[in-house]
């Protein structure tokens, strides 16, 4: 489980912001609260701000330092970690490294793990991990080639000197089987998944209906019908094809990607809709699934990410939840994740939107909206939760929000689009 992130010098982040999925103060919406041994965690996070204001670029931090903590160790001593963006409207920051930090809790163990980072090498890294209050290091790396051990120097010291400077050491010492790493680096490499929103959907997002997995399909009938989408069955059908795979996921650098093609299966869904005739009886009629509604087709391709999601325990981080939603079905995605019958595992949800109609308290907590604004003089972003206004448990925070009480709307400037010439 995530308890917070934190990022600095990364696109429009200048200064270190942090997330924090930690409870804060007050008991309302107890439903929607984790509580665990180390601390109390929060289900759910809705990022509300204006366009080009740092929202998705939280989302891209979380997706750069996970995707470099996956790839590490297949990165060439020559590679080049080019999805670091530092910030660059300044001289001095955008010479220097990005900057990452996360705290989350993994096999009942806290773990704190930094590292800072330029597409040429890392600079800084450090594990603690707390077993009991006070924390222990695992290690720690600064000036990319020097390191520090507490414990089993000899075995860390061995593994550090078959390490590069684009590498790394959490992913370097777990490959290497070294017990201590091993859990922080799962966290990262089976917990967090972050994804763009799903308002165009392709056959990959819906590659996990041709694996004859009955449970999914009882899953998502169910989700649609919870969600009034009336659709009584689902027909799979799938044939191979090659695939070129560059052309899987334009995010993922360069280097990652085989040049190789390979098979991979090509989905069609059917979907059949149980009507009444005008003789009133009922009669089955069948549509392709590129027929159906957007709505439709992103609870399809969302199925899959919940029910993984409810079954183990997962941090799923989605860009413009509401996309191709209506905006009572975004509450219900919110409203699964803090449901403590179906959320048995304590998932959690973070998410970024322009849905103002969440911006209420009995759905969220004070502290579970955050807002980025950019200032338009520097262009640098930053990240605040509601609960740092003084605001009222029964307070409008919808009217509030868009009145501009908390900031992070775009302003409107009364100006001329067809100016005379003079």
């Amino acid at each position: 489980m995530l308890i917070e992130f934190s990022v600095k010098n990364f696109l429009s982040f200048k200064e270190k912001v942090t997330l924090s999925m930690e409870k804060g103060t007050g008991n309302e919406n107890k439903e929607n609260i984790i509580t665990a041994n180390i601390t109390n965690l929060l289900k759910t996070a809705a990022i509300y701000g204006a366009n080009a204001s740092g929202k998705s670029n939280i989302l891209k931090a979380f997706t750069c330092a996970i995707l470099m903590i996956r790839n590490s160790s297949i990165m060439p001593i020559e590679g080049k970690w080019n999805i670091i963006k530092p910030f660059l409207f300044d001289e001095e920051s955008k010479t220097k490294p990005s900057e990452f930090e996360f705290i989350f809790i993994e096999n009942n163990v806290k773990y704190r793990y930094f590292f800072s980072a330029d597409e040429n090498k890392i600079y800084d890294e450090i594990l603690d991990a707390y077993y009991s209050q006070k924390p222990t290091n695992i290690f720690k790396r600064s000036n990319t080639n020097h390191y520090e051990f507490s414990n089993d120097k000899n075995k860390l010291e061995s593994l550090a000197a078959n390490n590069t400077e684009n590498k790394l050491f959490l992913s370097t010492a777990t490959i290497w089987n070294y017990d201590k790493t091993k859990d922080a680096f799962l966290w990262f490499a089976k917990r967090v998944d972050t994804y763009n929103s799903f308002d165009k959907i392709k056959d990959s997002d819906l590659i996990s209906y041709s694996n004859g997995d009955e449970n999914l399909k009882e899953f998502t009938l169910n989700l649609l019908k919870q969600a009034d989408i009336l659709i009584k069955d689902i027909s799979v059908s799938y044939n191979e094809k090659e695939i070129d795979n560059t052309l899987i996921d334009p995010f993922i650098p360069e280097i990652f990607k085989s040049k190789e093609k390979f098979k991979a299966k090509n989905v069609k869904i059917e979907v059949k809709h149980e009507v009444l005739t005008k003789n009133n009886k009922k009669q089955i009629y069948t549509l392709n699934f590129n027929d159906e509604s957007s709505g439709t087709k992103v609870l399809f391709a969302l199925a899959p990410f919940l029910k993984r999601a409810f079954e183990n325990t997962k941090i799923i981080i989605v860009d413009e939840l509401e996309k191709s939603l209506h905006p009572t079905l975004v509450e219900f995605i919110i409203k699964l994740f803090n449901n403590k019958n179906i959320n048995k595992v304590n998932s959690q949800l973070i998410f970024t939107t322009h849905a103002t109609n969440l911006l209420n308290l009995e759905l969220l907590r004070r502290d579970q909206i955050w807002f980025t604004e950019k200032n338009p003089d520097t262009g640098i972003s930053d990240l605040y939760p509601l609960d740092s206004f003084s605001v009222r448990k029964d307070e409008n925070i919808q009217k509030g929000y868009i009145n501009g009480r908390y900031g992070a709307i775009p302003f409107i400037k009364d100006i001329d689009l067809w100016p005379e010439n003079n």
